[in-house]
């Protein structure tokens, strides 16, 4: 424990002692890890729990809409090489989930914890984190979360001022806007597929120029930062111009660029590219993501994909045609309820895949196949599917609620 923080109050123990319990109970009784309803118990009792549980870290929060789970995995391997780390690794990342996975820290060195967009500002104010890493917004979950310009002014405003080094992408204008009332920023060249939500400038509103690779805005000057690392192909180049090879067993340019956000937080801690990067290289799989399994005399490699920017990565790593893929889409709470993110979804990618389609929202699905002229044929199991399949292994491809079916029909 550091010289700055103080032993547990008997209150903060007592909260802890029930919210291990009440965890417990919950995995008794089948309803799942019991991270989130440990710590709401926990809260309930000690509503400071969560800054006194983080008191004796060095915390690294990990915010976006797409990669903070693999990134905050990413980062924490990478911190292993200095010292022992607790994380939300598995993705509870509101104030419950995360106050559950602190509470088994006390003997860690580093706090590396993924934080739900909307709870990043509060979150921040309770842990006093070492280091921020913002990593892209865009639209998701549209029943629940605020519109993307609006997100960034919220994380604007709260990260305004804060003590915290904030590594961020400077290819979204998004990012960089909430960034930028940070006096400490690193900026990473992490690339961004995804344009969509980053076409009007979010400081005047004007429309966004990109040349190339570049962006500003021509009515006010907002425009992008010079970056001090930089994604080039499977190489990061770090501040100094040295190059350093990404070797990774998590497919796609997405998590290359998650390597390379991990690698410049990692350098925050003294970890050597090298030595970070090199870490990253055991990651194999993210709470199921990745994962190729057997079922049905079948090979499966599950994938997840829960907004537009997201299927768009997801898109570009699969198995070129005629490698067989399943979709599966839910509309349940965890999802967000509205499915009209399905028309932004360009599925003409998948144009010469035999394509099968599942999922409690497989009709709304079929309709926007339809649309885009694909053939597909709709099932109603994940085990109707991939015995329809053609040969060879299949790329399966599901949004939240839907990937967590297929892991538990699957046995994964």
């Amino acid at each position: 424990m550091s010289a700055n923080s103080e032993p547990l109050t008997p209150r903060a123990k007592l909260a802890v002692t029930a919210g291990k319990a009440a965890a417990a109970v919950s995995r008794a009784a089948g309803r799942g890890s019991g991270s989130v309803i440990g710590g709401r118990v926990a809260l309930k009792l000690d509503p400071d729990l969560l800054g006194r549980l983080a008191q004796h870290l060095d915390v690294v929060l990990v915010s976006a809409t797409n990669g903070k789970t693999t990134t905050t995995r990413l980062i924490a391997e990478a911190l292993r090489a200095s010292g022992p780390v607790v994380s939300n690794a598995l993705g509870a990342n509101m104030p419950a989930g995360i106050t559950s996975a602190l509470a088994g820290g006390s003997d860690a060195k580093f706090g590396v914890i993924e934080v739900d967009e909307k709870y990043l500002a509060g979150v921040a104010r309770d842990v006093t984190p070492k280091a921020i890493a913002l990593l892209n917004l865009s639209r998701d979950q549209l029943d629940r979360a605020a519109e993307t310009r609006m997100l960034a002014e919220q994380w604007r405003e709260g990260l305004s001022g804060t003590k915290a080094m904030v590594i961020a992408n400077a290819d979204d204008p998004l990012i960089v806007w909430a960034a930028s009332s940070s006096p400490n920023v690193v900026w990473v060249a992490a690339g961004q597929e995804w344009k969509d939500d980053a076409w009007s400038c979010p400081s005047c509103g004007g429309v966004m120029q990109r040349p190339g690779d570049d962006w500003f805005c021509a009515e006010c000057g907002f425009r992008r930062p010079a970056p001090s690392w930089v994604l080039s192909g499977d190489h990061v180049l770090d501040p100094h111009g040295s190059a350093w090879p990404i070797h990774l067993q998590l497919p796609g340019r997405a998590n290359r660029a998650n390597a390379a956000t991990s690698a410049a937080v990692a350098a925050c801690f003294g970890v050597p590219p090298q030595v970070a990067l090199e870490r990253m290289y055991s990651v194999q799989a993210v709470a199921g993501r990745y994962d190729v399994v057997s079922y049905l005399n079948r090979d499966l490699r599950l994938l997840l994909a829960k907004n537009p920017a997201g299927w768009l990565e997801t898109f570009s790593l699969i198995d070129p045609p005629p490698t067989p893929v399943i979709l599966s889409v839910n509309a349940r709470g965890a999802d967000g309820t509205d499915t009209s993110w399905l028309w932004d979804v360009d599925y003409t990618r998948l144009a010469g895949h035999p394509i099968l389609v599942i999922g409690d929202r497989r009709l709304d699905l079929a309709v926007r196949l339809e649309v885009a002229g694909l053939d597909f044929r709709v099932c109603e199991t994940v085990d109707e599917a991939v015995q329809h399949a053609p040969p060879g292994r299949i790329e399966l491809i599901a949004n939240y609620t839907a990937f967590q079916d297929v892991r538990r029909r699957v046995g994964n």
